[in-house]
């Protein structure tokens, strides 16, 4: 026993200290005797869906945390094993009173939480559960008939609204953790990637709460929130926030986030060579079109939660009908491992991939380029690369990469039609005119000229030689043609429209 009865805070996707609505209440409910706690699964650290990447960044914001619980005279306790299990255990050995922690939303998570919750009862130990993930859950965003939000614009709407009516949406700054001393005799150790058997990814996005904080500082200070709703889009550039990953694990909130944003709207837009002046007017549509950022997050979150069907299938579900590959299924997987590689023969398909195979992280135009091209062009089940994309990414989240894999495929909510179809060619043309993204990442183009760096297959054979990129030999020729897989989408989409 610790003397008097603790609280266990149960941390999950809010690797952080600031602004954590159940830590906060956790503390204060207690008076400062928390237990905090983290449940390494097995499940998830060896399931299909694990990306080294993934780990890595777990890894080192649990060390982050750590390190800011020592420093506030606490530790973080690191279970091993069935969450239900580990809590009920601990909550025995120590005569913890409750157990808080912060509601998570996917299929997966709600019913692992319902386990945990029915365990914990059973053996009189009570749960209170908070809202944090999120600035609006499900439930609490809804028409005016009672229902989901299946149309981004409305829910933005809507989701802009609410805030109004309760605009302050992040805890105080000065509301800091304070723990009270307990006599803590249970496990601390942090695995390390090679005690789990895992190599590292040197270039792929760092872990924990301060480097979340200052990502979101040099996202601010550098100019390119204030730029964000211009720059956003051009490959090249370094016009996002990088804070993906931070938002999975929840390192940073959501309402620090948006707080900041609203912040530059009084600040003036710094002199950065790197970013073209911007007026008050573009400053202010730069904030808007990050915290728009924030609320499609959050649409995704609320979709899976009223529709789970999503989670593993086409959320409109007559577009289970559409006939994905060529019929000839070797000639499919050898075209899906070309994707995976970059090795397409269209070189900005080529240089995300490249991107993301390296870095674990891919720019937000580039993964709508890379899946309306194995959708559209290749005509390969989205959920190939959904599930690619959740082996790979360091900020994979189920919720947002369903959302958008089934955004670029034409078979979600709010879906990108399916008669627009991205040319990839005019995207790499219009978001990385000059080549240097792509120069980047396939290094075989480096000596291109801008003439042909979007089409390289394009170039004479003669001038192939000079440059030292023969098509077919140095860099693949295109494995399909672009005008051709178009037309043949369209027609496998109609059918499915006229139900044939």
């Amino acid at each position: 026993m610790l003397g008097p009865m603790p609280i266990v805070h149960w941390f999950r996707r809010d690797l952080r200290l600031a602004d954590n609505t159940a830590l906060n209440a956790a503390i204060r409910d207690s008076d400062g005797a928390v237990l905090p706690v983290f449940v390494l699964d097995d499940n998830l650290l060896k399931g299909q869906s694990v990306a080294v990447a993934r780990v890595q960044f777990l890894l080192e914001s649990l060390r982050a945390l750590d390190e800011g619980l020592r420093t506030r005279g606490s530790r973080l306790i690191v279970l091993r094993g069935e969450p239900a299990q580990a809590l009920t255990t601990l909550a025995r050995a120590t005569g913890a009173e409750a157990v808080y922690f912060n509601r998570d939303y996917t299929p997966l998570a709600r019913r692992r939480d319902q386990r945990v919750t029915e365990a914990l009862r059973e053996v009189g130990v009570r749960v209170a559960t908070f809202k944090d993930l999120v600035i609006f859950e499900g439930a609490e965003l809804l028409t005016t008939a009672g229902q989901a939000y299946t149309v981004f614009t409305p829910y933005k709407k809507a989701w802009l609204s609410r805030l109004s009516e309760q605009p302050r949406v992040a805890l105080p700054s000065a509301d800091q953790p304070v723990f009270r001393a307990l006599a803590l005799d249970l496990p601390s150790q942090i695995p390390t990637l090679a005690g789990l058997g895992v190599s590292a990814m040197p270039d792929a996005p760092r872990g924990g709460e301060p480097e979340a904080l200052r990502l979101l500082k040099r996202f601010k200070e550098s100019g390119a929130l204030q730029a964000y709703a211009n720059q956003r889009d051009y490959l090249a550039i370094e016009g996002t926030s990088r804070l993906s990953p931070h938002l999975r694990f929840g390192t940073i909130s959501p309402r620090q986030c948006y707080a900041e944003a609203i912040s530059t709207l009084s600040r003036p837009f710094p002199n950065k060579r790197s970013f073209s002046p911007v007026a008050s007017d573009a400053k202010k549509e730069g904030a808007d079109a990050w915290i728009s950022e924030l609320i499609w997050r959050e649409f995704y979150m609320q979709i899976l939660y009223h529709f789970p069907h999503a989670d593993r299938g086409n959320f409109r579900r007559e577009y289970d009908a559409l006939r994905w590959g060529s019929g000839n299924p070797a000639l499919d997987d050898e075209r899906f491992a070309a994707w995976c590689a970059g090795h397409t023969g269209y070189p900005i398909v080529d240089a995300a991939m490249r991107q993301l195979n390296q870095t674990a992280w891919m720019h937000n135009r580039a993964r709508m380029i890379v899946a309306s091209f194995l959708t559209k062009d290749l005509l390969l089940d989205w959920q190939l690369g959904e599930a690619y994309f959740m082996r790979v990414l360091a900020d994979g989240d189920p919720a947002s990469n369903n959302g958008g894999w089934q955004w670029a495929a034409g078979t979600g909510t709010d879906a990108q039609p399916y008669f627009r179809i991205f040319n990839p060619r005019l995207q790499s043309e219009r978001f990385d005119p000059q080549g240097e993204y792509i120069r980047r990442w396939v290094p075989e183009l480096a000596r291109v000229p801008d003439e042909y760096i979007h089409e390289p297959s394009k170039m004479p054979p003669l001038l192939q030689q000079q440059v030292g990129c023969v098509i077919g030999r140095d860099y693949p020729a295109p494995i399909v043609d672009h005008a051709a897989q178009k037309e043949e989408t369209l027609r496998r989409f109609q059918a499915v429209k006229a139900g044939s």
